[in-house]
């Protein structure tokens, strides 16, 4: 935010409206001066024509238009010098201040007595207006001050800059006392030039709240203005707790999260670690034993049992370690040129017996993409053990195909089990969530959440989608590998056939 440049407008001066300038005041003066005097020029030219009641009623007008534009002090020299031409001028004997009837002396006394009235009346009517327009200007700031308070984003910067705007002011600071008890002052934040970096150096400053001042530079501030400042104090104190606030609600919330990841972990790792890490001890305990003597197809067995439960918490304590480095931003990925066609035979190798329930329909023409070999194969088993395990007996294949679209590749995992709800999807990328696996069996849960974060590491995308017929389909968006100098081809598919995520996908 610039210094020029109030985010709402800026207002008037406050104390604009709480008196009349001393360049006015002099103008009145003048007036109170020059207007009796010309008028009782015209008025001698004339003569006698409109008579004596005539004359003081044309000098009591200037009386008047002296107090709209001087006020009092300016109505009462006007009144005085107007009733002075008047004796001298119109009361007989004429051009002298004597008065020769003792009546006229009435009407110089009630031509006084009248103006000084009149002007009286008319400064307390310009007086009421006048703390009209400064109620009107302190609701107008206030209400001000209120709206930018609420915006919430840039609301104390906001608040300086309209503070220095309402005031007159040239510069505007909120000063923090150095915590470490030295006495000195931090400047918080600071609006305009020369900004006060010191009580002592403002023209004005008050209290916003424990250790803190707002500092004002430009000019000495009156009682009323201060009333007001004190409100942008109290402002100023509410905006600093409200962050207060947040900032204590958002570290609960992330200590609550952490909290509940911590819990579903040693749920899971409670049964999903000890399970294959029981088996293995069991298995080897078996062979161990003296007290048993082991055929070899049976002893085979015990040891292959082993192997697996060993391989399985080798997996799990690798993507566990994977997934911190994910989140710690210590995992690197390569930019490899990679063809799809070559990665799906090493990963339908790595998913076992269950490969035969895959599907791979791979179009002809379909370009290399940018990413690292090892991770693409993980990624790739994650996503297809996935679809293969919650896949109902009986279903139709899982099928892996794949697509181009301008300058990305979409490889598709397409299902038809259960799907996931609308509602659930996000819940599925995240660790520790399991939907619909009550017993515990299906591991830690965290296939989904790192295949995400590994394709987000190669530059890509992971995403859900449904399946025409029931299902869900995971989408793996990596880029295409093209030379940097050549422009991008447009998307291959048809017009009327839509992105996965504007349709269902077959």
């Amino acid at each position: 935010m610039s210094d020029e440049v109030m985010p709402f407008g800026a207002l008037p001066e406050v104390s604009s409206v709480s008196a009349l300038s001393r360049p006015r005041r002099f103008f009145g003066l003048a007036l109170a001066v020059v207007l009796p005097a010309a008028l009782t020029a015209g008025l001698v030219l004339v003569g006698p024509a409109i008579g004596l009641a005539g004359d003081a009623l044309a000098l009591l007008l200037t009386v008047i238009v002296t107090a709209l534009v001087g006020g009092l002090w300016a109505a009462v020299v006007c009144a005085l010098l107007s009733s002075t031409l008047l004796n001298y001028w119109f009361i007989p004997p004429v051009r002298t201040l004597e008065i020769g009837e003792p009546h006229n002396i009435w009407t110089v006394v009630g031509f006084v007595a009248v103006g000084l009235l009149v002007s009286g009346v008319v400064h307390r009517a310009a007086s009421t207006a006048s703390a009209a327009a400064r109620a009107a200007a302190e609701a107008r700031t206030l209400s001000d001050v209120a709206r930018a308070t609420l915006r919430g984003e840039d609301a104390l910067p906001t608040l300086l800059e309209h503070m220095r705007h309402a005031f007159g002011m040239t510069s505007a600071s909120l000063l923090c006392r150095d915590p470490s008890g030295s006495g000195t002052w931090q400047v918080v934040d600071a609006r305009g030039p020369g900004a006060p970096a010191t009580p002592e150096m403002a023209d004005v400053h008050v209290s916003a709240g424990d250790e803190l001042v707002i500092a004002l530079a430009g000019r000495p501030l009156g009682a009323s203005d201060r009333a007001i400042l004190g409100a942008f104090a109290a402002q100023v104190q509410a905006l600093l707790e409200r962050d207060e606030l947040a900032r204590a609600a958002a570290l609960a919330a992330r200590l609550e999260a952490s909290e509940r990841l911590r819990d579903a972990l040693l749920a899971a790792v409670g049964h999903d670690l000890r399970t294959p890490l029981a088996s293995a001890t069991a298995a080897v305990s078996s062979l161990r034993s003296r007290d048993v003597t082991w055929a070899d197809d049976e002893r085979d067995e015990l040891l292959a049992t082993a192997d697996e439960s060993l391989a399985r918490l080798a997996s799990l304590v690798s993507d566990l370690l994977d997934l911190s480095r994910l989140r710690a931003g210590a995992l690197t990925a390569l930019r490899q040129t990679l063809w799809l066609d070559e990665l799906l035979p090493p990963v339908l190798d790595e998913l076992g017996p269950d490969a035969a329930k895959v599907v791979v329909r791979l179009p002809d023409d379909l370009p290399a993409v940018t990413g690292d070999a090892a991770l693409v194969v993980r990624v790739l088993v994650n996503v297809i053990g996935n679809a293969l395990r919650h896949a109902p007996s009986g279903s139709a294949p899982t099928t892996v195909t794949a697509r181009r679209r301008g300058d990305r590749v979409e490889l598709l995992v397409v299902d038809h089990g259960r799907g996931v709800p609308e509602s659930d999807r996000a819940r599925i990328f995240s660790p520790f969530q399991r939907l619909g696996d009550t017993d515990n069996t299906a591991g830690l849960g965290i296939g989904l959440a790192l295949s995400r974060g590994l394709v987000e590491a190669m530059g890509g995308t992971l995403t859900p989608a449904d399946t025409r017929g029931g299902g869900l389909t995971m989408v793996v968006d990596l880029p295409v590998d093209l030379p940097v100098d050549l422009p991008v081809d447009p998307p291959v598919d048809p017009p009327v056939d839509p992105p996965f995520d504007h349709g269902a996908i077959t």
